[in-house]
């Protein structure tokens, strides 16, 4: 889909529709007020028979609306003027991309983007309508024999700005919010792919593609021999019950060519997860193809760098494997030795994601990180704790913490915080290891004792764990699929990093 930005009088526009928003009471918006004196009160005359009363979300369509050039109107209600704020104002544009795509009209002229929404400005307005645009209309038909086919799909929105001042500005934030869109929709592919497709090596493979799309991102594959030679005796314990084999994938963005230290995005890329031969239920191994959507966000968030040239120097590491039981499985009670040097002893081979991540945490060393942010499916105890809207984050260092926490807040895309405090940790010690890799006997706080784990191979670093098990994908019900988060979210803090560096 196109965007673009105009400043011009809307009445002037020749569109297949024209979008304002109308207030609850029948209160007009600005733009809104104006088409109505230069249609002669045709549009208030039409509120006044009980058509549309303003409700967010309420939708009406007016057709060849007299002395304006677009052929139809559609009046959005956008609830109570004093209320509204950011998840009001991204539900009223969800509910203009679905009303638009059922109008037969191939483009529009948007004046949603003039409600004031409090603290944030028309950068942020126009940028994630959007997202939200692109995100509502997302499709994943790859594998559906009958494709459903719009013969007169949206093609063009057109932002109306108030002044010509506001053109560089809106054009900016289109940019932005194509490259997040963009990027949600890869990690939402990916996500959605079936996991006899999407294995380690075809995760590889994407790595490759965006090497070749962008000469800013280089990759580097390790195979299981290169794994082994770094003796990485945490990752090779997952990956030894599958015949597919695992991949350390490893991403490099250069966009400054002075030596800042690099921020290094570690993803989980569990492809599927049957818990091993510690045996998940049925019912529970459904949505485990999404295990890699940790993965998915690091290669999302990678190109998104580097179609926005951001100036920042970014690696991406993907430790991915499948967790499959058998005879070559590794065993509860198994003892293995991760890269850094610590043995832990598995309990239950089902938590292995934090055993992934462990050795790609050692491995980031080499970078000399500035920062450190893993992304993980890692916990149903973060579902539990948080559900579905928030994804859980433990840090140790506040700033790094408070930075997730803001961008969570601007792009819409939030996480929440959690403690790593040592009391949680001693359900971690063992009688044979250095560590087991879960609570023994099993105790609250899953999601915490995940973190803390982790929080072993990170001493040398600032370091933030995002848990997306509740966020990053519906394992369920009518939107069953992954959501693209914590896209947003990343991207947002390396935008902030720009700003201040």
């Amino acid at each position: 889909m196109e965007f673009s930005v105009k400043s011009a009088h809307p009445e002037k526009q020749r569109s297949a529709c024209l979008v304002i928003g109308v207030f609850e009471n029948r209160r007009l918006s600005n733009t809104a007020e104006r088409l109505d004196s230069i249609s002669e009160g045709y549009i208030s005359s039409i509120l006044r028979k009980g058509d549309l009363e303003g409700k967010l979300g309420q939708t009406l369509l007016l057709h060849n609306p007299p002395n304006i050039l677009a052929d139809r109107l559609l009046l959005v209600g956008c609830g109570r003027e004093r209320e509204l704020g950011d998840n009001q104002y991204r539900e009223i544009i969800r509910k203009l991309a679905t009303t638009l795509t059922q109008t037969g009209a191939t483009d529009a002229v948007c004046c949603l983007t003039e409600i004031n929404i409090k603290g944030r400005d028309i950068h942020w307005k126009v940028r994630q309508a959007v997202e939200v645009m692109l995100d509502t209309l997302y499709t994943f038909e790859e594998f559906k024999s009958k494709k459903e086919l719009n013969r007169r799909p949206l093609r063009r929105i057109l932002f109306s700005v108030p002044t010509r001042r506001d053109l560089n500005t809106g054009e900016r934030a289109i940019a932005a919010g194509q490259a997040i869109a963009k990027g949600v929709s890869l990690a939402k592919n990916l996500g959605n792919l079936p996991p006899n497709i999407c294995t380690p090596s075809y995760l590889a493979n994407e790595a490759e593609n965006l090497s070749k799309k962008f000469n800013s991102i280089n990759v580097a594959i390790l195979d299981e021999k290169d794994i082994a030679a770094l003796k990485m005796g945490a990752l090779l314990a997952v990956a030894q019950g599958s015949k597919n084999p695992p991949r350390l994938i490893t991403l490099e963005y250069q966009g400054r060519k002075d030596t800042q230290k690099p921020v290094v995005l570690v993803g989980k890329g569990i492809t599927f997860d049957t818990g091993g031969n510690s045996l998940k239920m049925p019912v529970n191994m459904v949505g485990m193809k999404f295990d890699m959507c940790g993965a998915a966000t690091v290669l999302a968030v990678l190109q998104a760098a580097a179609e926005l040239e951001l100036p920042i120097n970014l690696v991406g590491v993907v430790s991915s494997a499948e967790n499959m039981p058998g005879s070559n499985a590794t065993r509860p009670e198994d003892i293995i030795t991760t890269m850094s040097g610590l043995t832990v002893e598995i309990l239950n081979t089902d938590a292995e994601g934090r055993l992934v991540l462990c050795d790609a945490l050692t491995y980031c060393e080499r970078f000399n990180p500035d920062v450190v942010i893993d992304i993980a499916t890692l916990t149903n105890a973060c579902i539990a704790a948080l559900g579905k809207h928030a994804s859980g984050l433990m840090s140790n260092h506040n700033p790094l913490a408070n930075d997730l926490l803001t961008a969570g807040l601007i792009s819409g895309d939030r996480c929440w915080q959690l403690p790593l405090w040592e009391e949680y940790f001693d359900v971690l010690n063992s009688n044979f290891a250095d560590m087991a890799n879960v609570a023994h006997p099993p105790t609250d706080a899953g999601a915490i004792i995940a973190g803390g784990f982790l929080s072993r191979f990170t001493k040398k670093y600032h370091w933030a764990h995002l848990d997306v098990a509740g966020s990053s994908f519906r394992s369920a019900g009518k939107d069953r699929g992954a959501t693209g988060r914590p896209v947003p979210l990343l991207v947002q803090y390396l935008l902030d990093r720009c700003q201040t560096a």
